[in-house]
């Protein structure tokens, strides 16, 4: 792929329709400067200059495919608390859909509050309940997931333990989508791990891996790829990615293929992994060769991690840095 084939991909990328099911977060920073302890306690006190709040979890992956200018339809569940408004709020600014937004009352909604001096992160104050959805609003995910699934391109599920991914909703999304050919990218976390059997592709990063396998896992090429059979045993995917930070990403469709890390200067990793899943569903729904959609989606997110917080990609820079790459 040459320099101005990277501008036809991401042209490609605008007519397609994406669907997001996951855990949406509410991101909130204080940013501050550190002068002195606290006579009270030895932690540091911090002067506040400024406070911002930014969409996070499957909401920030929602952003990514919305940046590249992709119809993108969000679904997930909220509380009824303050927390909601500022992410309705947000939803609206940003240009995002709030239809799919479930408000389930017996839950707050996700929230994560970090607080930097200097850009440097002092601590992260979270409120959360990790509670499984009932029956009535698994329903409702459903149902919403179904008035839109033959109307997508790609559908990625956004799984951070926070309760809404089910095991039997996995289940029930993951046949929907398969009976309207749709392919189902999978960004998944800790438990249940394995319940994204039949996938299209599915996407763990190294640690994940190795905690849900139950295997101690050194970050070479040889046992990430013992990993990734293991795996495909349990998880019967088209295509593992597995994202192995300064080690890159490694592929397994059959046959293996290692990307390299970028070379570019990384001031904070946070939402990295929301761009990856972000741009291989877009890749995979444009029906671009897998190894040069993990390529791109490698890029994009080394140039997510040149900013502070969790940022979606930008086209200018991901085309950028394609050029670079090809020189």
């Amino acid at each position: 792929m040459g320099a101005s084939s990277i501008e036809t991909t991401l042209h490609s990328f605008r007519s397609k329709r994406i669907a997001v099911i996951g855990d949406i977060m509410l991101d909130n920073y204080i940013f501050g400067h550190v002068s002195r302890i606290s006579p009270e306690y030895p932690v540091p006190v911090v002067d506040v200059t400024h406070e911002d709040h930014r969409l996070g979890g499957a909401a920030n992956v929602a952003l990514n495919t919305l940046a590249l200018g992709a119809k993108t339809i969000l679904i997930g569940i909220t509380g009824a608390d303050h927390n909601r408004d500022l992410l309705l709020e947000l939803f609206r600014s940003r240009g995002l859909a709030t239809d799919g937004l479930i408000c389930d009352p017996s839950r707050p909604t996700t929230s994560k509050t970090r607080i930097l001096s200097q850009n440097h992160h002092i601590t992260r104050i979270d409120v959360e309940s990790k509670r499984e959805i009932d029956d009535a609003i698994e329903r409702e995910i459903l149902n919403s997931f179904e008035s839109v699934v033959n109307s997508i391109d790609a559908v990625i599920l956004e799984d951070y333990n926070k309760g809404l991914l089910s095991a039997p909703l996995i289940k029930k999304i993951i046949a929907s989508a398969k009976a309207n050919n749709v392919p189902v990218l999978v960004d998944p976390k800790h438990q249940n791990f394995f319940a994204y059997k039949g996938c299209t592709l599915f996407k763990p990063n190294l640690s994940e891996m190795a905690a849900s396998l139950g295997i101690l896992l050194n970050n070479n090429d040889r046992e990430v790829e013992e990993a990734c059979l293991l795996l495909q045993q349990k998880i019967q995917t088209d295509t593992i990615i597995v994202t192995r930070s300064d080690k890159g990403m490694t592929l397994y469709n059959g046959s293996f293929t290692h990307i390299a890390a970028t070379s570019l200067e990384v001031a904070d990793v946070s939402g990295a992994g929301d761009t990856v899943i972000g741009v291989l569903a877009l890749g995979v729904a444009s029906g671009i060769d897998i190894v040069m959609n993990a390529t791109i989606a490698n890029l994009a997110a080394a140039t997510v991690c040149q900013e502070v917080g969790a940022v979606p990609v930008k086209s200018e820079k991901l085309i950028k840095a394609f050029q670079d790459h090809l020189q």
